[in-house]
């Protein structure tokens, strides 16, 4: 029988892992800017149309304008923890779901501890299992 178990992605921080995340977060940050403006452009168009009231859409809007401007400063600030991180070491990236044979006389335990790949600049240079 087989079962879905988590699996931890590990990426070994170098030089070029950085510059891909700088450029990731970078990107991000331009998406959630380019939202809040749309937002904003969608909440005048409604603010001009008769019998809707604008306190209401207002209220709406900057809701959504808010959730995106919370995510804008996290990832300013992610964008500066990743001078401070040292070249080597191993940060978790996302957690994936891996495909796992059960069989009579396994470990339970041993078979569900958390196992983890890791990988350096797009390779994977370890797989850690779980049993």
């Amino acid at each position: 029988m087989n079962i879905m178990k988590k699996v931890l992605i590990k990426q070994v921080v170098t030089e070029h892992s950085k510059a891909a995340m700088r450029k990731k977060f970078i990107n991000h940050k331009l998406q959630l800017e380019q939202e809040c403006q749309q937002l904003r452009f969608e909440q005048r168009k409604l603010e001009n149309k008769p019998g809707l009231s604008k306190k209401e859409i207002a209220r709406r809007f900057q809701s959504e304008i808010g959730r995106r401007q919370d995510e804008i400063r996290i990832t300013e600030f992610k964008t500066e923890q990743l001078d401070i991180l040292p070249d080597g070491m191993e940060m978790i990236e996302r957690e994936v779901e891996a495909l796992v044979e059960v069989s009579p006389g396994m470990q339970w335990d041993e078979l569900m501890e958390p196992g983890a790949i890791v990988v350096k600049d797009g390779i994977v240079i370890r797989v850690e299992s779980g049993r």
